[in-house]
């Protein structure tokens, strides 16, 4: 993906946020914070990279808003294996979409998993298209520009910066497995207790 983006640069960019709006699970996170690297270290415009990751948001959101419209829940259900659609993801957008209402398009927009379904129950709700298209760019652009300042802020330091993320993550892993096998150890020395006991 780092290597289609540097190759093809803000056409890269739109094409990868038009999937990811559009239910393809392509990592918006990853797209938008590369395309800030890039505008830091001179390949880019970091206010165009914003843009165009905005325009891409758009129009994703308006191709799973119209399969919503068209088709309905159903159309997504039956089809929505092919792009990895997950039945967990789309009903917590959908959840989320019936407790704030139209809302929920700017403020879904904010939050991950929930971003790139929430077209699909707006859809099927049949949303002012117009109103839709509002609500979707208002919530896309502040988490696009967020995502592409973070990138360029951690600009030429970008490989040092993912290292130290995934060796946090081992460290967690680390301690996730620590507590664990504590509670096994726990578990077995408590039944081999009452074993004792019992005889």
């Amino acid at each position: 993906m780092e290597n289609f983006i540097i190759s093809s640069g803000y056409v890269a960019i739109l094409v990868l946020m038009i999937a990811e709006s559009a239910c393809i699970p392509v990592p918006s996170e990853l797209i938008m914070t590369f395309g800030g690297v890039l505008a830091a270290t001179g390949k880019l415009n970091l206010a165009l990279v914003i843009l165009v990751g905005s325009v891409g948001n758009i129009i994703g959101a308006y191709i799973a808003w119209a399969v919503g419209r068209t088709g309905g829940r159903a159309l997504v259900m039956r089809y929505g294996k092919y792009v990895f659609l997950r039945t967990h993801d789309l009903e917590r957008a959908e959840r989320w979409f019936a407790k704030r209402g139209q809302a929920a398009v700017f403020f879904g927009r904010l939050l991950p998993v929930v971003r790139t379904f929430i077209s699909l129950p707006a859809g099927v709700a049949e949303m002012e298209p117009v109103r839709f298209g509002i609500y979707t760019f208002l919530g896309s652009v502040p988490f696009v520009g967020f995502l592409a300042g973070v990138g360029y802020a951690v600009g030429a330091n970008y490989n040092t910066f993912v290292k130290y993320v995934q060796d946090f993550g081992y460290l967690i892993a680390l301690a996730v497995l620590i507590l664990i096998a504590a509670f096994v150890y726990k578990r077995i020395r408590s039944s081999a207790s009452e074993i004792t006991d019992s005889v």
